[in-house]
């Protein structure tokens, strides 16, 4: 955390507040999610499916209603599917090694695409905690843009990445990455739509990724990623 930038703490603070945020454990929401990234892969879209997201460490837990009963679980460094009891179907560890060659170049498998959507969910919904990281570089590179610099092997789409805010609100309007589990070629803009206020908290509900054109813009179309997110309460 760059705790010199006066523009990071103003975007904590258009989210609530760092006190909030540490003490928020986790989060309960509905996801839905459609678009060309998962037809290219050969996946469902996803529709209305409860999730729950732990705020300060990488997990989340799918919970599809009419997928066989089981809980798909993205923790970090391993994906599994899980019975309701939690006991352990199928597990496969450092599920990031295997991007994005070999056959995941054509289609992705179920723990393929719990991956992708834990980690690109865990980022998004708890982007104002990544904020307060000590092991995320946080830089203001603009009067309304901060760029990250993430790891090796935090589970994210790119090592470096940008996010852009309102210069009035400082919420979040665009986020600038580079969805690595796809190839190098994969440079997405997500756009924010909407927000919804949940307990004095606001929420990026409505989010839109298309191609980024080299100056940076959003490219109108194809629409890869659509994302709608509703029903949410802290600390479920």
């Amino acid at each position: 955390m760059t705790a010199s930038s006066a523009l990071l703490h103003r975007v904590v603070d258009a989210y609530g507040g760092a006190a909030r945020w540490r003490a928020i454990q986790r989060i309960g929401l509905r996801a839905s999610a459609h678009g060309l990234a998962f037809r290219m892969k050969w996946q469902a879209p996803m529709i209305g499916v409860p999730v729950e997201i732990d705020v300060h460490q990488p997990l989340v837990r799918f919970f599809p209603e009419n997928r066989d009963g089981l809980v798909e679980v993205f923790a970090g460094d391993e994906v599994r599917l899980e019975n309701l009891d939690g006991s352990v179907v199928e597990a496969r560890s450092n599920p990031q090694r295997f991007f994005p060659g070999g056959r995941r170049l054509l289609w992705w498998d179920r723990l393929d695409h719990v991956y992708f959507a834990g980690y690109a969910l865990w980022n998004y919904v708890t982007f104002p905690a990544l904020l307060a990281r000590e092991d995320i570089d946080w830089k203001e590179v603009g009067a309304s843009t901060l760029r990250a610099r993430f790891p090796t092997g935090f589970p994210t789409h790119s090592q470096i990445q940008e996010f852009h805010v309102d210069p009035k609100t400082a919420l979040l309007t665009q986020h600038d990455y580079t969805a690595s589990v796809f190839g190098n070629w994969a440079k997405g803009a997500h756009r924010v739509l909407a927000h919804e206020e949940v307990d004095g908290i606001p929420f990026a509900t409505r989010r839109r990724v298309t191609p980024r054109r080299r100056n940076g813009t959003a490219a109108p179309f194809p629409l890869l990623v659509g994302i709608e997110l509703d029903a949410i309460v802290l600390d479920p």
